[in-house]
């Protein structure tokens, strides 16, 4: 959350906010919102059948590869061990910026964007903050990596995380400076 919070006070664009209204259909990030629940002698007895199930349909498809079959009873004791997931019937959530890095701990990956969800009985009132992978990347540098005024900040920003990319279709080629996109104007001569 502080993390978009800071985008808000930056030199960077305002991320764009959207809505949705409708049916859950807005996942948490990759899940759509739900809770987890203890395992029941139920739930228990549905996981061994299941499991069950699932072997014998393996060894039918693959004769030459044949699985053993687990008692139920150990797989009836797994499952009371195991958490169980529903879906949320009413409830909030928040999901912060989703981000990695890869190769260095300059090298920022984006994977999903915040979103903030209401979900009431099947239906879901959800606020995404949508930006495009380079803009996240890059405040994460700026915001993780700079140091000074914010002038300053954004000057070792574009010296030391290149947002320039080539982009080739047919016989052109088009280079692509991401900064002015999601750069306020004032900072776009630094």
């Amino acid at each position: 959350m502080k993390v978009l919070l800071e985008t808000f006070f930056s030199p960077f664009n305002p991320v764009k906010w959207k809505w949705y209204f409708g049916k859950t259909a807005i996942g948490v990030p990759y899940f759509f919102p739900r809770v987890w629940k203890k395992a029941t002698p139920k739930l228990a007895v549905e996981y061994a059948l299941k499991e069950i199930k699932k072997t014998k349909q393996y060894n039918e498809r693959n004769p030459n590869s044949q699985r053993a079959i687990k008692s139920f009873e150990g797989l009836y004791e797994y499952g009371l061990k195991l958490l169980f997931s529903f879906p949320k019937k009413v409830g909030f959530d928040f999901c912060d910026l989703g981000w990695k890095t890869k190769w260095s701990d300059t090298d920022y990956r984006f994977e999903y964007n915040p979103v903030i969800s209401f979900v009431f009985f099947g239906y879901q009132i959800a606020v995404q903050f949508v930006a495009d992978s380079h803009y996240w990347e890059a405040f994460l540098y700026y915001y993780y990596n700079t140091k000074g005024t914010r002038r300053e900040r954004v000057k070792q920003l574009k010296e030391n995380f290149n947002q320039t990319f080539k982009k080739y279709s047919k016989d052109k080629m088009e280079v692509i400076d991401y900064y002015p996109q999601h750069l306020k104007k004032k900072y776009h001569d630094v």
